[in-house]
């Protein structure tokens, strides 16, 4: 993602917390490739991107 900061990270933290099936998630600003990890159940990667994407972020998905 470029989620940079905490203030980014507080723009998406309402969309995140209110999906239905994430349990968990989080982000390391400080870390340079500024990973988001998301714990959930029935629902897409694709979903969570399209999330982000929609408060002016970028995302992709990677593998673990």
């Amino acid at each position: 993602t470029n989620l940079t900061c905490g203030g980014c990270v507080s723009k998406v933290s309402a969309d995140l917390d209110s999906v239905d099936g994430i349990y968990e998630w989080n982000v390391d600003p400080t870390n340079a490739d500024k990973i988001l990890t998301v714990k959930a159940e029935g629902v897409s990667e694709e979903e969570i991107i399209e999330i982000i994407k929609k408060k002016g972020f970028n995302a992709t998905a990677c593998s673990a």
